[in-house]
Formats: structure tokens, sequence, C-alpha cells
């Protein structure tokens, strides 16, 4: 797979955001591709035994021409398909069917669109004419070679090398647009009008008058596949769900927004990691829109700001959502809405940051790459600090003095299943009094990158125990394991489509 996209080819090969009527994924063009059109008329044509010069003569073009409409290079004019038909006996509808009229004329369209794949393309191999004298056998042992090439190639989707990259440059593409994505914004408000949203929380209800609208019905299972968080039947028209467990979690609603979203926004199956990566980022950034969204959210956060009352938990509980999408929220709205750079993180309890966006200029750990991913924050950043507290009920407020300026953070802790986390939400120093949480009198130092900060032993206690020390390290499973491969990484397609086919007849 090659690397990620720079920026700018990353904008340009977004999809644009379709219409909502044309939501759901539409119906492949009436007559199919050239080369199958070229198929049937050279079917046709055999079929009345003509040869290229015959049917030239009788339409008025060269017989070279007529090869290349056969071979699907050229596409002919409406008046040339029209005098084709007439010539060979049939209706010009007969020549534009997507079906092709073998299983031979089948094969052969497969086998020339195979080999005009890039996958092919690039192993530099000559390409194969699937003429006459090539048996049916044949074609069909090439064909199946082809598609189990390109299969293969789907499921090595992404190095872990490659991943980090993408996901670095996405990241980078995001901050270029200090995280404010306008089109999925807008994209979102007018579904919340679908599904007759007016103010404060967004109701299960609305929800599911969304999906109803692009013409699906949620439906909640207690077999979801285990490598998925939901399953969308573009057939049946159903969005497959967990069970809710939590009369009015704020789980489920996010989820099937998410599901929504890649009808919404017109998501095709990625066809690399960056591809599948930057789909993810939009479908989350469009549920956070609906959950919290942008008019009714600016105009709460404007009045805070004006009393100088910003607090990611009143945010969070105004629009109840969860702690860490109201803070994500907050990036794609502080800066473009009200003019404040910031940071965000989630940093677990062993202090490997997970997720973090900055426009503000913090400086994050980083590998060679530039990824921040399960890098070591510093241990004086109030995202570790919180972690020291005995009562996490409440947000713990910090100053930092860092060597490019001092930053104000608000940091709410809390546990999951894989163990606990943090969400810093932070500014720098001159933004601090728009904040509530400003006046505390919590404050560290750090001089992070430089080891001295937090990283290098007391030398004391070096001297005294490193020659004693062995302990055994605890090796994360993750380190070691493959990543997760297929079109859409991690999902166990088998399963999948067992679980569909199991559900498609209730």
């Amino acid at each position: 797979m090659a690397d990620a996209p720079p920026a700018d080819e990353l904008q340009r090969s977004r999809p644009a955001v379709i219409d909502l009527q044309d939501a759901v994924l539409p119906t492949p063009a009436v007559g199919g591709d050239l080369l199958t059109l070229g198929r049937q008329i050279r079917h046709f044509r055999a079929a009345r035994s003509m040869t290229l010069d015959d049917l030239g003569k009788a339409v008025g073009v060269t017989p070279s021409h007529l090869s290349l409409v056969e071979n699907g290079h050229r596409e002919p004019r409406i008046s040339l398909l029209q005098s084709i038909a007439s010539a060979v006996g049939v209706e010009v509808g007969d020549l534009l069917s997507p079906t092709p009229p073998t299983r031979r004329a089948a094969l052969e369209i497969a086998l020339e669109q195979a080999q005009r794949h890039t996958v092919y393309a690039s192993l530099g191999l000559p390409v194969v004419r699937p003429g006459r004298t090539l048996s049916i056998e044949a074609l069909e042992s090439l064909v199946g070679l082809h598609t189990e090439l390109v299969r293969r190639a789907d499921a090595a989707i992404a190095t872990p090398q490659e991943a980090r990259r993408a996901t670095t440059e996405l990241r980078r593409w995001m901050r270029e647009r200090d995280n404010h994505l306008p089109e999925i914004e807008a994209a979102a408000e007018q579904m919340l009008r679908t599904g007759g949203y007016t103010a404060g929380a967004l109701t299960h209800r609305s929800v599911a008058r969304m999906a109803e609208h692009l013409g699906f019905t949620l439906i909640h299972v207690d077999d979801l596949p285990h490598s998925t968080r939901t399953v969308t039947d573009l057939a049946n028209g159903r969005i497959y769900l967990p069970p809710a467990s939590i009369p009015g979690g704020h789980g489920l609603r996010s989820l099937a927004l998410q599901a929504i979203a890649h009808r919404v926004l017109g998501h095709r199956r990625p066809t690399s990691y960056a591809d599948f990566l930057r789909q993810r980022v939009e479908i989350n950034y469009f549920a956070a829109a609906c959950l919290l969204p942008r008019s009714t959210a600016v105009t709460f956060l404007s009045e805070a700001k004006k009393a100088r009352d910003l607090a990611v938990e009143d945010f969070r509980d105004a629009f109840g959502a969860t702690h860490e999408t109201a803070a994500q929220r907050m990036t794609n709205l502080l800066t473009a809405h009200l003019g404040i750079r910031l940071h965000f993180l989630r940093v677990g309890d062993d202090g490997a940051l997970y997720k973090g966006y900055e426009n503000d200029g913090l400086p994050f750990p980083s590998d060679g790459t530039g990824a921040i991913e399960g890098q070591l924050v510093c241990r004086q950043w109030p995202a570790r600090q919180a972690f020291t507290r005995k009562d996490r009920t409440t947000e713990y407020h910090q100053y930092t003095d860092t060597p490019i300026g001092t930053y104000w953070s608000s940091t709410q802790t809390g546990a999951s299943s894989t163990g606990g986390f943090s969400i810093s939400v932070g500014v720098p120093f001159a933004s601090a009094k728009w904040f509530r949480g400003r006046e505390t009198t919590a404050r560290t130092r750090s001089t992070c990158p430089d080891p001295t900060c937090c990283r290098l032993p007391d030398p004391g206690l070096t001297e005294q125990w490193a020659p004693s020390a062995w302990p055994s390290a605890a090796v994360h499973a993750h380190v070691l394991a493959p990543l997760p491969s297929g079109t859409f990484p991690g999902v166990d397609e088998a399963e999948v489509y067992a679980f569909l086919d199991h559900h498609a007849g209730r």
C-alpha cells in the first residue's frame, strides 16, 4: 500500500457530502461499462455471421473503429448504436444490457478488468489476451487467480509503519483546518432537521427518524459479531446495534449516528488504511456534530465564554454527551467560532497518549515519524497528575510551565474495561481567563523532552537499586499482535456475513 497522501491530496480525495435524497448507495448506471457494451455488440454481430468489415460497411464506419468499440476502448455515439442495433437485428436496449451475453463473455470482461487493476499492473507482467484459442477453463482459472490476488492485496491493507504515517498525516490535515469541517457540520444540521431536533439533548427517537429518512431501521441484537460495533444491511435497510442494556445510554446514539454517517457522507469501501482512517474520523465528527449541534452548541459556548465560565462538564451535561465527546467537540468549535486555540488529550493510566489534538503549540511527545500514539506524556502534565488525586469525581485544574510557555488545563479521569484514562482540554495561559477553574493554585514545571525532567530515575535510587532490581515486564498483547487486516481492518467478515444471513429472513 502506498504511503498516506499529503494533506492537499486528502482534501481532494474526500467524497463530497451527498444530497440526503441520494444518501443510500445509488443504482448502477443503465448500460453498464464500455467493455460489457462492446461484448454485446460482438455477440450479436457473430450471431449474424458478420465480420467487422461487414458491420462497418452496414453502419458506415471503419472496421478499426468498431474494433475499438468492441474492446471497450471507445464510447460509441447513440446514433452509431442505433445503426449497429438495426444492422444486427436487435433493439438498442439489448446492446445496453448490463448483463454479459454469455458465460465466456463475462469471464473475458472480468479478465480484462482484472488486468487493468493497479494490483496486476504493479507486477509488470504481460497482458493475456482472451482470444478464441483460450479455453473457458483457462479463463476461469485466470479470473480466479486475479480475484485472489486482489483479495490478498486488500487484506494486507497496511503495515504498522504505514498506519502510523497515515494517522500522522491525517492529524496534520485536521490541524490545518483547526479540526473544523464545515461540510460535515452542514450535513449534520440537515439530518437533525429531518429528525425533528430543536434544542437540548438529541433523543433516541430523533436518531431513529434520521435513519428512517435514509430508508433504514435501527435494530438491537444480542449476537452482534464480536469484531464489530454496528453492522449495516444495505440490501434490507437495517442497522444492527448492540442491545440497549442501559436505557438512555449515550453510546447507542453515537453508534447509530456513526453508521448513519457512512450513508450521509457517501462513503465507499475503503481502498487503503488512510482511507479507512479518514472515514472513521468523519463518522466520529458527524456523530459529535449531531449530539452537540453547531447552532445550539456555539450559542451555549459563547454565553459561557461571555460569563468567563467555560467548562467541559457543563457542555457535556447540557447535551447529554460523554465527557470525551464534549471535550473533542470543543476542538471543533472553540477555534472556528470563538477564536480560542486549545489542545485535547486522552491518556491511559500508564501515561501513554492514545488520542491527541492541538493547535495551540503544546509539544506532544512523538517518534521519528511524527506519530504521537503510544508515546509517554510528561509526568508533570495534568493528564497524569490527575491520577495522583484521591478524589477524582470532579475536574482537576492545573497550570503547567513548559519550555515554550505556560498552559492551563482541565482534566477528568475515568475507567474502562482496558484500564483508567484521563481526558484533558487545555489552553495557553492568556486564554485561561475564559474557563472555570482558572483560579487553581496547582502548578507544575515540565522540561520534557529533556530526559532529566521525568524519564531518568533518581541518581541516588539508581545507585542503590540498579544492581539488585530484576523486574518482569508487563508486555501488552497489542505490542506483539499484527495490525488488523481486511477491507474493514479488524472485522471478521465470515462472522459478519453469517450474522447478516441469519437475520435477513427475520
